[in-house]
């Protein structure tokens, strides 16, 4: 009898912590890439009333049948972790999942869907800076940085990755009329403008073929032409 009943006792104790489990279990855990910057984001489950939440995070490439601890997201208050050291070969699939624990009392894992950056991740605008010379605007593009560097400690480009097209528009702003005046794979553009004493803003953007998608558009850059 007394076995049974300490069976029992289990059952009613296991029954009693399954509803602070699963509320308490993190929601929506995504990756979230932004030149090759991947971060594990999530929205927290339903905590303990008056209990403080820390949240505890591993990943694994996707294969691999061990999970690995995040040691600077091990017990954080925080809703996010950057992963992007441990998700660096961007060609590879990774998976992360995240824990919470609240008053003594832990939730299940919630995991991501599988995550290769290579094909995720979002590109910003070229970053552009412009020259007047007689008359006309030297357009000078340059793609966002990575977190890589090469052997010798240099910054990786994009360019490394993907391949990718420039796409420059000028903007006659006594007219208010767009006109796109270059699209290509070189960095250096020169732009006739059309006209002298007028106003004119340039802006640019990246585009990735084999994806067909564009990043943002970058800032206006404007210039009075004398």
């Amino acid at each position: 009898m007394g076995p049974q009943l300490g069976f029992l006792g289990i059952l009613i104790l296991l029954a009693g912590t399954q509803p602070a489990r699963e509320p308490l279990r993190p929601q929506k855990v995504r990756f979230q890439s932004r030149n090759f910057r991947n971060v594990l984001h999530w929205q927290p489950g339903k905590a303990l009333v008056g209990a403080t939440t820390l949240y505890f995070v591993q990943y694994k490439m996707y294969g691999q049948r061990q999970w690995k601890n995040k040691q600077d997201c091990w017990g954080i208050p925080g809703l996010f972790c950057d992963l992007t050291n441990e998700t660096s070969d961007i060609h590879e699939p990774y998976y992360g999942r995240v824990k919470a624990a609240s008053a003594g009392v832990f939730s299940g894992w919630s995991m991501t869907q599988r995550f290769t950056s290579w094909w995720e991740t979002t590109i910003d605008p070229p970053v552009m800076d412009i020259t007047q010379i007689n008359g006309s605007l030297l357009v000078v593009l340059r793609a966002p940085d990575l977190p890589y560097k090469d052997q010798k400690r240099k910054n990786i480009s994009m360019e490394n990755y993907y391949e990718l097209v420039y796409r420059v528009f000028i903007i006659n702003n006594s007219l208010e009329k767009e006109q796109k005046v270059y699209e290509g794979a070189h960095r250096v553009v020169k732009i006739e403008v059309p006209a002298s004493g007028s106003g004119y803003c340039v802006v640019a953007e990246i585009y990735r073929p084999m994806f067909d998608r564009s990043s943002q558009r970058s800032e206006e850059r404007c210039v009075q032409i004398p």
